[in-house]
């Protein structure tokens, strides 16, 4: 049997041939990095346009014992959708649509192909949004944010991508279908299988569909930055806000003194900087609310207070749509920025608020003291415990990156927090996950993984260690 033939053969018939690549007909985009630099080419890139299609591939796959890796926008910073030379690619690029919008239920059903911004328009036309918001809005898949559990910058208010997600279709490793396009909220009709799905970086199953909980559109929207001189007048800031504004405080993100400086500066020739350099901390805090009139008065009044209490110490508002757009470019005009200090190495973190500005103190210990003249800029999303570390050594090669690893990690685990809030483990971390997981915890894991997939044809290589670079605990 001459295997490369008969597979090609059968992902032929599975999504015709026009949709299957191989060789140089193969796009980089399929196998390079954010940066563009290329990686391993796959075996086989196949565009599927239905569940049926999605389903004949991987049985395909599993009669070869052929792996497959699914493919969304391709904005993961973990390597979680890196596939081997001997792969099969599979993309949802053309499983793209909206196919419904209930607004008596609130919910909106997509291919996992769709890109997010597209949801985001589709719903905001019919009165509600899809909460969810993150900077690759315009590129990533709702199908690559399930897998990931995205959360973005909402999830003080309407939580992780999880708490979306009403219900999923899904093809498991075989090929069996699972329909689970159910758009209610209460369902306790035994095992929650979704959930396994979701945030498991296509090692269970690849979604095809989803039905996404809406929420109603806001009428008001309220921004400021504020200027504090200790984190822990920020934790009281947060937490004021959150109760004087009646539960409709949707973000509270905030920069350290290092990332505004760096920010401001590198994009001082597009805006200047909307509050002086110089305070310890800065905090982009957003209010959605239903009553255009009287909200905004109200956030004046609970800012003012705060700087009253000493909660703050300057703030300016957004007057416009103009000035909201500049306040958000200090935290998501970056890319100049960052690539003015390339290389980084960038981390996505979680740790308990209570615990935050230890833990930031401590990994800028354990990173200095490795490397004394090293660079670090921290942000993050406080409401949800999500930091995120930049640090920069001015070398890129492998001990370097291994060392700041295992000086961060060591600090997120002196603190019980995780190597990875939102961004997942895909291979770039899965050799540290013992420093979130412990032994019984990954046993478990991976009973599910060969329970499900026991001839490991999804996704191999990610989220499981080859070596455990240390043990937990």
């Amino acid at each position: 049997m001459n295997m490369p033939n008969d597979l090609r053969t059968a992902l032929a018939d599975a999504v015709g041939a026009e949709q299957v690549f191989e060789g140089e007909a193969i796009d980089l985009r399929y196998h390079s990095d954010l940066r563009g630099q290329p990686l391993p080419r796959p075996a086989f890139v196949v565009r599927p346009g239905s569940t049926g299609e999605v389903a004949a591939v991987l049985k395909a796959a599993a009669r070869f014992h052929t792996p497959v890796t699914t493919q969304g926008g391709r904005t993961g910073v973990v390597g979680g959708a890196d596939a081997g030379a001997d792969a099969i690619v599979l993309s949802l690029e053309r499983m793209n649509r909206i196919l419904e919008i209930d607004p008596a239920s609130m919910t909106m059903t997509v291919e996992a192909g769709c890109v997010l911004q597209a949801a985001h328009e589709a719903a905001e036309a019919e009165g509600m949004i899809l909460p969810l918001d993150l900077g690759a809005r315009g590129t990533a898949t709702v199908g690559g944010n399930i897998s990931t559990n995205a959360g973005g910058v909402r999830v003080l208010r309407w939580g992780m991508m999880r708490d979306m997600v009403l219900g999923v279709e899904a093809v498991l490793a075989d090929g069996t279908v699972l329909p689970g396009l159910r758009k209610t909220i209460k369902d306790n009709a035994g095992y929650d299988w979704k959930h396994l799905l979701i945030g498991s970086e296509g090692t269970l199953g690849v979604v095809t569909k989803a039905v996404l909980r809406l929420r109603p559109a806001p009428r008001s929207t309220s921004t400021a930055l504020l200027s504090l001189a200790h984190f822990d007048d920020a934790v009281r800031l947060l937490r004021r806000l959150e109760g004087d504004m009646g539960g409709t405080l949707s973000t509270f993100e905030l920069m350290w003194d290092d990332f505004y400086e760096l920010i401001t500066t590198a994009n001082a020739d597009k805006r200047p900087a909307p509050l002086p350099v110089g305070s310890s901390l800065y905090a982009l805090v957003e209010v959605l609310g239903a009553d255009p009139d009287n909200d905004p008065v109200r956030f004046e009044q609970v800012l003012a207070s705060v700087i009253a209490d000493g909660l703050a110490t300057d703030a300016v508002i957004a007057q416009s749509g103009a000035d909201r757009e500049r306040l958000w470019a200090v935290r998501e005009d970056l890319n100049e920025a960052f690539a003015n200090l390339w290389p980084l190495f960038a981390f996505d973190v979680s740790v308990a608020v209570s615990d935050m500005a230890a833990f930031v103190a401590d990994a800028k210990a354990s990173v200095l003291s490795r490397f004394p003249d090293a660079r670090l800029i921290t942000y993050g999303h406080i409401g949800d415990g999500n930091l995120h570390l930049m640090v920069g050594t001015g070398h890129a090669d492998h001990d370097t990156h291994h060392a700041v690893d295992v000086a961060v990690f060591e600090a997120v685990q002196r603190f019980g927090g995780s190597i990875s809030a939102e961004h997942g483990i895909g291979s770039a971390k899965r050799n540290y996950i013992g420093y979130s997981r412990a032994p019984s915890e990954l046993a478990l894991m991976k009973a599910i993984k060969s329970a499900i997939d026991p001839d490991n044809i999804l996704n191999p290589g990610k989220i499981f260690p080859d070596q455990p670079e240390k043990p937990h605990g």
